[in-house]
């Protein structure tokens, strides 16, 4: 019998207080992941979840060597572009944490075919994750109309079911051509969670929240998720009903 649905867990605290319980909740599902199948697979985002979130690894007590770290969705650009998610973790992470760093699998944002790139990109998570891929934990961040990763409300690609990786061409805001994983591989993690700060964010909160059958993308996300956290600073949380 499938187990009962999960609804989201909610976080609601200051930004500083919202980063340290990041850090300890990612270290826990490290150990977790590791003492289990010997490697844990983490998924991040860019944006300003990833400045705030990926700088209070780089002391965290976490076996990088036993770490495979992918990316939610990237921007087709080269991979020092200011624009690149992965530009942002070697900036953040990837460079303070040196030779202990972990094992990176970069999305290929400047493969200039960006189907070639998302096609490889799905079978280098198959051969690490198996098939279908499951993530131990992704992190996402949230946008105001409501997207996740490069999951863009009424896109094709939201509704792709297949493959795990996805060219989003059109993007609402440049650069336009992303490469994505899709809601399924996202929805079978282990775990999700979406972090949101700022009032510009609490409007996509509160309607995935209030309306979980919508078609927002956090909506079918958190609707699908195995386990889903949000957290929220207090603005982000403004506007959703809270006992």
């Amino acid at each position: 019998m499938p187990s009962a649905k999960r609804e989201p867990a909610i976080a609601v605290a200051t930004i500083p207080a919202l980063i340290e319980r990041w850090r300890w909740h990612c270290m826990a599902a490290a150990r977790a992941a590791q003492a289990e199948r010997g490697r844990f697979a983490l998924a991040i985002p860019g944006g300003s979840v990833a400045r705030a979130f990926l700088p209070a690894l780089i002391e965290a007590d976490i076996a990088w060597d036993r770490l495979d770290l992918f990316f939610c969705d990237e921007r087709c650009v080269s991979a020092d572009d200011p624009e690149s998610n992965f530009a942002l973790a070697e900036e953040l992470l990837l460079a303070p944490l040196g030779e202990r760093g972990p094992r990176v699998h970069r999305m290929a944002g400047d493969d200039p075919e960006p189907e070639r790139a998302a096609h490889d990109y799905g079978r280098a998570m198959r051969f690490v994750l198996g098939s279908p891929p499951v993530l131990d934990l992704a992190l996402l961040g949230l946008g105001e109309d409501g997207h996740v990763a490069s999951l863009f409300p009424g896109r094709p690609a939201l509704e792709a079911l297949d493959p795990s990786v996805l060219v989003e061409p059109d993007a609402p805001k440049p650069p336009r051509t992303r490469l994505t994983l899709s809601l399924e591989v996202l929805a079978a993690a282990r775990e999700v969670i979406v972090a949101a700060f700022g009032h510009a964010k609490a409007g996509a909160v509160a309607y995935a929240l209030h309306d979980p059958t919508s078609a927002s993308p956090l909506a079918r996300l958190l609707h699908r998720a195995r386990a889903a956290t949000l957290m929220l600073d207090e603005e982000a949380a403004s506007v959703i009903a809270r006992p």
